[in-house]
């Protein structure tokens, strides 16, 4: 009796924890309050209020001073990019930006979308809203949240907006796009306690969405906003219809990741691993290791001591134009860290590149931007959600250039429901302003395939 009775305990006990394994996990959030001081009496401000881009004349005039009065130091010879930013191109970057960027036209091109604030959880909240102009008849514009990354800002998907809102081809599907700005970065708020993570911005940014009427929505991101957007995807999978990402390192490398590693050189086929692949991630010592190393330098500043280096570039346009444009160059094609100019315009236009960096200037946000590292890093590499699948549909865009390389197993192991996979053409981290044509076409794509699935 007392046999059988401990083989029905172990028996189901085994059953209770694979049911438990096999459940879908949901993160776990609290709201909070980043506001200065407690909370007010009486609830949150609700209010949407449109938001309009200004600079004054004193504002471009301590700019032009300040960069007036930098200190050229010239660069080793024959060192290119490899130092960082070169000090001789440098000098021909800020005199351009110096004598001919027109930041007023720009202004104008930045407020051709509306903007708009609201306070959530205490501080305000910068966005874009884009409504289609036309929707075809029939139709309705589906919903779709856009998340930018450091040193990026919602300038990013500029050229991407048009191509989802106003598409030429008739069987495209049209979008209703929202572009925050996360707390911190650009024109919203920066938190003024600690410990505001991807989570917190996840939930600020559901809330967002609930604001504008939102029930289901599509969400986007790359760099940080890879991380917002799976945490969305990841507390609320019922709301979030479908995750389009463009960088997805392994948050919690498993046995799969591990002997694809170990092995896939030798037996590429047995892991899926194609030739691009196998380029970029082999000899793993050298592919992997050391060139984190060579690129990750500024990730442990800001993961530690965001504010020291933050001051000073707070205070130096050339510091700060230095120090951003240095990651355009070489997080869209590592190769550019061996160009006299860095590559910069091979992709980008310096206008482009001078207003991203103006966001930053004008807003004075590059502390609290890079403040975004060290709470996110604080809290540990074990945090909840990097431990939780992601079960919403998903899909991906492997750009050749990315920075860290990513095959179809290992983004496999976080998202479960990977609908399409896609080796771009060309293309590095800052995907959405290098190829925005490609990076909607994908969208497009992958969205397409997610409806058709539901109507099944």
């Amino acid at each position: 009796m007392f046999t059988e009775v401990l083989v029905a305990v172990v028996i189901g006990g085994v059953i209770f924890f694979l049911v438990q394994r096999s459940r879908k996990q949901v993160l776990k959030t609290e709201d909070g309050w980043w506001g200065a001081g407690a909370p007010p009496e009486g609830g949150e401000d609700v209010t949407i209020k449109p938001f309009k881009i200004t600079t004054s004349d004193e504002e471009i005039e301590d700019l032009y001073r300040r960069i007036d009065q930098t200190r050229p130091v010239p660069s080793l010879e024959d060192s290119q990019f490899n130092y960082g930013f070169n000090s001789q191109y440098l000098q021909r970057v800020v005199s351009y930006w110096r004598n001919e960027f027109d930041w007023n036209r720009h202004v104008d091109k930045l407020n051709q979308y509306p903007h708009f604030k609201t306070n959530i959880e205490g501080i305000d909240i910068h966005y874009l809203h884009v409504k289609p102009k036309k929707v075809p008849e029939g139709t309705t514009a589906l919903p779709l949240i856009m998340v930018h990354g450091w040193p990026g800002s919602f300038y990013e998907f500029y050229g991407m907006i048009p191509l989802l809102t106003e598409p030429t081809d008739p069987h495209d599907l049209v979008f209703e796009v929202v572009c925050p700005s996360i707390p911190g970065y650009g024109f919203s708020e920066a938190s003024h306690k600690k410990g505001f993570d991807s989570v917190c911005a996840a939930r600020i940014f559901h809330k967002l969405m609930k604001r504008l009427g939102f029930q289901q929505f599509y969400a986007h991101g790359g760099d940080w906003g890879w991380l917002v957007t799976t945490n969305m995807a990841q507390l609320e999978p019922n709301t979030v219809k479908g995750l389009h990402v463009n960088f997805a390192p392994p948050s919690k490398p498993g046995l799969p990741v591990a002997l694809s590693v170990m092995l896939g050189r030798r037996f590429p086929k047995l892991f899926g691993f194609t030739d691009l692949d196998v380029q970029r991630l082999f000899p793993c010592v050298e592919k992997l290791v050391v060139e984190s190393i060579k690129e990750s330098g500024y990730m442990h500043i800001q993961a530690t001591k965001p504010d020291t280096v933050g001051r000073g570039l707070n205070d130096s346009p050339v510091g700060l134009a230095s120090y951003i444009l240095e990651k355009f160059s070489t997080w869209t094609s590592r190769d550019f860290r061996n160009l006299e100019d860095g590559g910069l315009t091979r992709k980008f236009s310096l206008d482009d590149l001078l207003t991203n960096v103006m966001i930053y200037w004008t807003s004075g946000c590059i502390i609290s931007s890079m403040r975004f590292y060290k709470e996110n890093f604080s809290q540990g590499l074990d945090q909840p959600h990097s431990k939780i699948p992601v079960y919403v549909p998903t899909g991906f865009a492997c750009f050749p250039n990315e920075l860290m390389h990513t095959p179809k197993l290992w983004v496999k192991q976080k998202y479960r429901k990977l609908v399409t996979f896609t080796h771009m053409a060309r293309g590095g981290h800052f995907a959405a302003m290098e190829e925005p044509q490609l990076m909607a076409e994908d969208i497009q794509n992958f969205i397409k395939t997610v409806e058709k699935e539901k109507k099944k």
